[in-house]
């Protein structure tokens, strides 16, 4: 197979678009192909059924619940829902039987009757999407299942909520876009990290002009995750992610793209109002050497006949970044770095005409070169914290997941779907903040060329509105045994 460098060599591509075919006939057939593909790609521009972009789908007194995927974010999503009222967790599903077994366990432990098991072959998720006994399929499988998955939930007449993250291709992008305008069901994203505390105080400054008009943002994934990589099956727990009896993170991992990239993403995108009266227009994107990941495949191939497979195998280089510019002029850097020894960090910083706000390493926000003191941070809470977190940040706090971020993004869902309101975080979205995976794949593997990014709202975004977290609307789900909740459900990996 051509290495990174070699196809370099043999390969030039403009702004979005495939090269002159003088260049594609030195390639190899297969090259050829993913060229050919990269040019389809690039130039689908489908004609818009439907806008779901503020869409009100209707009411759902109580909301029925099938997960597919019970690994580690599966089975801590079973245990927040169980928090919800006006829920029915009725149908689980997963290859694994000691996974559902998980899954139950967490029902009965809090009063709620057993769900329906699918299972058998990596397919029965289709039977469940089909079935009438769910309103919202909850996908949280490996990655390479969220799309089907959603597909055939939004094709059987379900809403559906996918795991970050969501897509891999630029067709699985269109794919979600096409099929959620024509069945209109929600197809949500569920990037927690714009839930997070910092993150929706800083937005909701934003909402209130504190920051006058933004002018730049940055986010990152940067996280070691070598246990993740390398824990062994036996490691795996009931209801824990057995998955990775198949390594499928270390699969991801071979691609030469930012496989992770909405955790920076999602926030800043919902400060600048992305999809709704701004959208980015193109990226590049630079990678750096992998220093560390096939070191530690070849230290560790002798012991784990399962690792040997990488054995020699590229992998993906420890740091890569994004740069986008926006149609209005604003720009934005992405990270992503899953292998360097080194502080988590998500970086989450709004640079605008009259404010400053970073959460990584150092919590602060300034205005000019005045950082904001322990009694202004305070003021600041008390004026700008937006009424979700007043309504549930405590609750939240109790129930767990990365703090309380991933309970408030459930009950957020919940109670929009319950009142009929639109979805903080759409198709749209989930294209948009997902196909910068394929979109710094082609950059990078073309010396950091400019990439254009799609319109996926197929300029909706001109006139769609911004998110409202005022809670003018909705805001009536309860929540119920938040003391009990297990802690397991705070685990900081996904």
């Amino acid at each position: 197979m051509t290495n990174r460098r070699s196809f370099l060599k043999n390969i030039a591509i403009g702004s979005g678009v495939i090269a002159a075919s003088p260049v594609i006939n030195a390639c190899t057939p297969k090259e050829q192909s993913e060229k050919a593909h990269i040019k389809r790609a690039s130039e689908r521009k489908p004609k818009m059924h439907f806008n779901m972009c503020g869409y009100r789908a209707p009411k759902l007194d109580t909301v029925r619940i099938g997960f597919v995927g019970i690994g580690d974010r599966g089975i801590g999503a079973v245990e927040r829902m169980t928090h919800i009222e006006g829920i029915e967790i009725t149908a689980v599903c997963d290859t694994r039987q000691a996974a559902m077994d998980g899954a139950q366990a967490k029902l009965v432990k809090a009063g709620l009757p057993k769900a329906k098991e699918f299972t058998g072959s990596d397919t029965a998720f289709k039977e469940l999407c089909d079935s009438n006994i769910v309103d919202l399929v909850y996908i949280a499988t490996p990655w390479e299942w969220h799309v089907p998955v959603a597909i055939a939930a939004m094709k059987g007449d379900k809403h559906t909520a996918v795991e970050v993250s969501t897509a891999k291709t630029m067709d699985e992008c269109w794919e979600m876009v096409e099929v959620s305008e024509q069945t209109r069901k929600h197809c949500v994203i569920l990037e927690n990290c714009c839930y997070d505390f910092f993150e929706l105080l800083t937005l909701n400054m934003v909402r209130q002009g504190v920051f006058g008009d933004l002018i730049h943002g940055e986010g990152a994934y940067i996280h070691d995750l070598d246990y993740w990589h390398f824990n062994k099956p036996q490691d795996n727990k009931p209801g824990g992610d057995g998955a990775y009896d198949k390594l499928w993170r270390l699969h991801e991992n071979t691609r030469m793209a930012n496989v992770y990239p909405t955790h920076g993403l999602g926030p800043i995108c919902q400060a600048m109002d992305i999809n709704r009266g701004d959208r980015m227009d193109y990226l590049t994107a630079m990678m750096s050497d992998d220093f560390t990941l096939a070191n530690r495949i070849k230290e560790l191939a002798p012991d784990r006949p399962d690792l040997r497979q990488f054995v020699g195998k590229e992998m993906r280089g420890n740091m890569d970044m994004q740069m986008i510019r926006t149609v209005k002029g604003r720009t934005i850097m992405i990270q992503h770095d899953i292998s360097s020894p080194r502080p988590y960090s998500r970086i989450h910083m709004l640079s605008g005409t009259k404010c400053f706000a970073q959460k990584w390493p150092l919590q602060h926000i300034a205005f000019g070169h005045n950082v904001a003191d322990e009694a202004k941070m305070k003021e600041l809470q008390e004026k700008y914290t937006p009424e979700i977190v007043r309504r549930v940040g405590e609750m939240a706090k109790k129930v767990g997941g990365h703090g309380g971020m991933d309970f408030i993004m459930d009950w957020r869902l919940i109670d929009c779907l319950r009142n009929g309101l639109p979805v903080d975080m759409d198709v749209y979205d989930a294209a948009a903040w997902s196909c910068i995976t394929p979109l710094s794949e082609w950059s990078i593997l073309n010396g950091s060329k400019p990439i254009d990014i799609p319109d996926f709202t197929r300029g909706a975004w001109k006139t769609n509105k911004p998110i409202d977290l005022s809670m003018k609307e909705g805001g009536n789900t309860r929540v119920r045994n938040v003391v009990s909740a297990d802690s397991k459900s705070q685990l900081n990996v996904h």
